[in-house]
């Protein structure tokens, strides 16, 4: 899609880096940097919801 303005790439050490992006419809998109064409896409109250989980610390486990 033409239409998605990407995010710079969160990076982790030694790991693939992931991009979040969002269009002009209120979609949001993430994907593997350098793999943009193959992403997973919802809304963005979904992304915002599942952002302010992480931050609220239920991914912790997956540390």
């Amino acid at each position: 899609m033409d239409n998605i303005t990407w995010e710079d790439a969160f990076c982790g050490e030694g790991a693939s880096c992931f991009r979040l992006g969002t269009d002009p419809d209120g979609n949001a998109y993430i994907a593997i940097a350098g793999a943009e064409d193959t992403y997973l896409t919802d809304t963005r109250e979904a992304l915002r919801t599942m952002i302010l989980g992480i931050k609220a610390g239920r991914a912790d486990h997956l540390l």
